[in-house]
């Protein structure tokens, strides 16, 4: 099976048992699941503020975990965003109670929503849509650019429309009227760059993560739905071209579990060769998805996209991580121009 092959200290092998024993029996968890049951709240938090200490792996291999329950994207937008705020501030207040999920954040940078807002020195006006995690979110950290900011959910500068996706998640847009004074400014210029690089990089690394999981559930209800279907009194996974489909839905997987290993472990260990190893995952990953979310459909027939099965919403949400990839150009140029 396609799953993440990656070094994992013994802690972060109980940190993955544990999560998976947990979604046997709670196969839709919710944020009081995550963040009291399991304490997933705090994972990229240090010790220090009461948090688990984990970085990009350990982020990856919860959101693998999650992918399946469709739960992933509001907790990566606070995971990320808990892990930017203790680099750029590792004493803030916030940081205890996002730890214990009392408090959620959501990190507003290009790979967590479809447009971001416009940043004029301090202020910031205009919009940004699609938010992963914003509907809930009690902080926002604003990773452009030219600025770190974090400031609160507050209605009377921030305005909120939540839309619920396709693939079950909700997102919110929302629109900015922030002046100075309005948020906490934590970096600007080439320090704000940096964070926001390697935020988009983190994201996008743990959405591969995420579709690996989802790519190993669609092959596997493929796989006992080809031993389960009869036709002409023989299980229809004893004919040649839906094994040969199989296969192809397997090889898609693997290689694409492992351009998001090696992405993650860039990101995680801070490679130089970073943004190329995340806009190469991010090429195979979106094209993997496609290719194993419609053979799974395709053997399953048309109630491979009903709501009697899960099938369509991993489908779904698989497509919706390809489509936050951005524009498959962007990651060829960005691979192409990364330096050697």
């Amino acid at each position: 099976m396609a799953e993440l092959d990656l070094p994992l200290r013994e802690e972060q092998r109980m940190l993955r048992d544990s999560v998976q024993r947990f979604l046997v029996d709670n196969a839709r968890p919710g944020w009081r699941d995550l963040s009291e049951s399991l304490g997933l709240a705090g994972i990229a938090l240090p010790e220090s503020a009461g948090g688990f200490g984990g970085g990009a792996i350990d982020i990856a291999l919860v959101v693998a975990e999650l992918g399946p329950t469709l739960a992933g994207a509001d907790w990566l937008s606070h995971a990320a965003a808990t892990a930017l705020l203790a680099e750029a501030a590792p004493g803030h207040p916030a940081l205890r109670d996002l730890a214990a999920g009392s408090k959620r954040i959501a990190i507003v940078c290009a790979a967590s929503t479809a447009a971001m807002p416009i940043v004029d020195a301090v202020t910031v006006r205009g919009s940004a849509e699609l938010v992963a995690g914003g509907a809930e979110a009690d902080l926002f950290l604003l990773a452009d650019r030219d600025l770190l900011l974090l400031f609160a959910a507050d209605g009377a500068k921030v305005e909120q429309r939540h839309r619920i996706m396709h693939d079950g998640s909700v997102s919110a847009d929302l629109g900015f009227t922030l002046k100075a004074g309005d948020g906490e400014m934590l970096a600007a210029g080439p320090e704000a760059r940096g964070y926001a690089d390697y935020a988009n990089d983190l994201i996008l690394a743990a959405r591969c993560a995420e579709a690996v999981g989802l790519m190993q559930r669609m092959i596997a209800d493929s796989t006992d739905y080809l031993g389960q279907r009869k036709q002409f009194g023989t299980a229809i996974g004893r004919f040649q071209s839906l094994r040969h489909r199989a296969a192809d839905m397997q090889l898609a997987a693997m290689k694409a579990a492992a351009l998001a290993e090696a992405a993650i472990l860039a990101v995680d260990g801070g490679r130089v060769d970073r943004a190329q190893a995340v806009s190469a995952a991010c090429i195979e990953v979106g094209d993997a998805v496609r290719l194993v979310g419609e053979s799974a459909v395709q053997i399953h027939g048309a109630m491979g996209l009903t709501e009697e099965l899960s099938l369509g919403g991993h489908f779904k949400r698989a497509l919706a991580i390809a489509a936050g990839f951005g524009p498959r150009a962007g990651h060829l140029t960005r691979f192409a121009e990364a330096p050697d």
